[in-house]
């Protein structure tokens, strides 16, 4: 079986605020084995709301809406349901008490266009909403199930979890789960890591996808199964031919963040480190100051001596930097123009384990550069490390 979901608010497509519900749907649909092959967003309006429900219910069996059951003139997602499945909205004493019951707790009057959220298509399953105001309702038609749930994030994931989620598993037999794997690849780029691994790609259980970023690719891998065991032996089983094929090129997997890994070695090393920037920021001191590594840096009038036109200049620059400040690791990260006025910037890496300069051409987005000059830093730190590690153990 396969959903939907639809987002209303016209609040969403003017960029007001971010769609965050149909991402919270996705990962709740996953344990238990519903696959999310859609997301649409639509403003409050009836007739489009109905004609996008309508064409859901036409390619997927489970269709779930947030937003626009709200009292208020441009809460239209009632009689949109309505339209689509063919059915009357009904009026339900049952609701109007709960809604009633509601205010009384917040000890406010109920304005009279509450009422309006008493009303339900025809033959509907209510959802009462202890959290709310609007209660949220469950269509089964014949081409499929709609199932319509508040917007305010809160109410939409109380109700998901205490009765949408048991409602699928019960009444659709989902005894499925879907477990996902992300491994985290840096300094390599996309089309590199597809080319390593285009025919795992290809399988359908479990599956494996590229999500890109800056200076690092995730490779997720999806498994569908019967039972968590199984699936957990579906995605073990694929992830180590991906690992096979990218060694060390993967840093971590799911939560682990380049920095976090670098702040653990670092600490294993007993390695402090200095940093300096030079004719431009990347953004590297501020991200490891978040995974609580404590960066040195060297003071503005040793800054302003500093000339880099070359790689051995950069170079240069890092062991005078490790010396100034008595750590371990130097690094020096310098744009340099050059008469063209393209040049590019140049890294230095020094550390006990050995040194490393790279000179990395310009980029046609500033902040994309920035991302990929600081992860290609953090990854040769981590090599170093790694391979002080290796040398310390005898290996």
């Amino acid at each position: 079986m396969n959903a939907e979901t639809i987002s209303i608010g016209t609040e969403l497509l003017l960029g007001e605020i971010v769609d965050t519900n149909s991402a919270y749907i996705a990962r709740q649909l996953r344990t238990i084995g519903l696959d999310l092959h859609y997301m649409t967003t639509v403003g409050d309006n009836l007739d489009r709301i109905a004609h996008v429900v309508d064409v859901a219910l036409n390619r997927v069996d489970v269709v779930i809406t947030t937003g626009g059951l709200g009292p208020t003139v441009d809460d239209v997602t009632r009689p949109a349901i309505a339209k689509a499945v063919g059915r009357p909205l009904v009026f339900r004493e049952d609701l109007l008490a709960q809604i009633e019951a509601f205010f009384a707790r917040l000890g406010r009057p109920m304005q009279e266009n509450n009422r309006l959220q008493a009303y339900i298509p025809e033959g509907a399953i209510p959802i009462p909403n202890p959290v709310g105001t609007a209660p949220a309702f469950i269509v089964e038609t014949e081409r499929g199930v709609v199932i319509t749930l508040p917007g305010v994030p809160r109410e939409m994931k109380y109700l998901l979890k205490h009765a949408v989620i048991p409602y699928l598993r019960e009444h659709l037999g989902l005894n499925e789960i879907i477990k996902v794997r992300v491994l985290h690849t840096i300094a390599v780029g996309e089309s590199d890591i597809d080319w390593r691994l285009s025919d795992l790609m290809r399988s359908s259980n479990p599956t494996v996808g590229l999500l890109a970023h800056p200076g690092q690719t995730d490779v997720r891998i999806t498994a569908k199964a019967n039972t968590e065991e199984e699936a957990d032996r579906l995605i073990a089983e694929m992830e180590s031919q991906v690992r096979e094929r990218l060694g060390d090129i993967i840093f971590g997997a799911d939560d682990e963040t380049i920095e976090s890994v670098i702040a653990r070695l670092l600490t294993q090393r007993g390695w402090r480190l200095s940093i300096a920037q030079v004719g431009g920021e990347c953004g590297l001191p501020a991200r490891l100051s978040k995974a609580n590594v404590s960066v040195y840096t060297p003071p503005d009038t040793w800054l302003a001596q500093v000339r880099v036109r070359n790689e051995a200049d950069a170079l240069h620059w890092a062991r005078m930097l490790r010396d100034v400040t008595g750590t371990e690791v130097g690094i020096v990260v310098a744009v340099s123009p050059d008469s063209s006025g393209n040049g590019g910037t140049y890294v230095a890496v020094v550390t006990p384990a050995g040194e490393r300069v790279t000179h990395v051409k310009y980029m046609p987005f500033a902040e994309r550069r920035k991302r990929w000059i600081a992860n290609l830093v953090l990854d040769v730190l981590r090599r170093f490390a790694m391979q002080s590690a290796k040398s310390s153990d005898g290996l």
